[in-house]
């Protein structure tokens, strides 16, 4: 048996995970970090803070029962996209976390993006890994990050190259900015879904797509005007995820159109949604993240690292 350990210091969560290559169990840890109520996001400098205080005893509580001999390497996001000038402060927290611990342990460690990351875990929990050797259109869909990629897997991993993204807002920043709006906690997701799936008004949108693009600043202004208006707040819900629904969707189509029927992959904290994962499951057969695995976490890394690690 061998273990391979993944790190990853987003900018909302701190994440650890262990995958073991003989049961193929995947073992995590994480913590949200804390955001004051009210407030959208955090500064760099407060993320870093709170992945240092955090990260020591998500590990101490991973290992606790672990034979730590076993870890025969380590991956780490280090930055959020596999492109020059990527760049967050926050994921140098687990970067040299892991570089201290494998000069310690005299181990290979590997780094990897935050978005492979995120691809990987949806590949890993959804148990399709035959598409680490074909190619396939990926969506990462969160708080950060709106875009779509075709990605060329080729075994032990797959490089991506961006055709499709949003012009301004991203998704999950317009859910947490309608969230915060209807009074909600952020982060926002969960929240809102529920509210959402109460409503029982019929909703109409009308996407702005250009080329393969979509530009998603509308939903936080119509929110407004609903909101303005005294609509219910299940029916500004409902509006803002059937915005984000119908935009992936229009972008979905038209890449379609470009690439052909590849396989379809949706991950990131937004597509733990099951009002869009159900849609699209239907009309593509897409694939998705379990929802535990769709937000930020160190799986995928750490597979992407058992998979570099043995050139499967």
């Amino acid at each position: 048996m061998s273990l391979y350990l993944g790190i990853d210091t987003s900018n909302y969560t701190t994440s650890l995970a262990l995958y073991d290559d003989a049961t193929k169990q995947m073992f995590r840890r994480q913590k949200l970090l804390p955001v004051k109520k009210g407030e959208l996001g955090l500064r760099q400098s407060d993320a870093v803070y709170h992945h240092t205080a955090a990260l020591h005893n998500l590990f101490c509580d991973l290992v606790k029962d672990i034979d730590t001999s076993q870890i025969v390497c380590i991956g780490a996001s280090s930055r959020p996209r596999p492109v020059e000038g990527s760049y967050m402060p926050c994921f140098l927290v687990g970067l040299n976390s892991a570089k201290i611990l494998a000069a310690a342990l005299k181990i290979p460690m590997f780094e990897f993006s935050h978005q492979e990351g995120h691809i990987s875990a949806a590949l890993f929990s959804a148990k399709k890994d035959e598409l680490f050797n074909r190619d396939f259109i990926a969506f990462h869909v969160s708080g950060g990050t709106t875009e779509a990629v075709f990605a060329k897997g080729y075994g032990s991993g797959f490089s991506l190259e961006m055709c499709a993204k949003s012009l301004d807002l991203h998704a999950g920043q317009a859910v947490d900015r309608v969230g915060l709006m209807l009074g909600l906690d952020f982060p926002c997701g969960a929240q809102l879904e529920s509210l959402a799936l109460n409503n029982t008004e019929k909703i109409k949108v009308r996407p702005t797509l250009k080329g393969c693009n979509c530009c998603l600043s509308g939903i936080e202004n119509q929110c407004k005007k609903l909101f303005e208006q005294n609509r219910s707040r299940e029916y500004i819900a409902a509006y803002c995820i059937e915005y984000i629904r119908c935009s992936l969707e229009a972008m979905t189509d038209e890449l379609i159109k470009k690439f052909g029927q590849l396989p379809l992959l949706y991950a990131g904290g937004v597509m733990s949604n099951t009002i869009i994962k159900n849609s699209f499951t239907k009309k593509y057969n897409a694939v998705f993240a379990q929802p535990s695995f769709s937000t930020d976490n160190a799986a995928g890394t750490a597979y992407l690292a058992y998979r570099k690690f043995n050139n499967v």
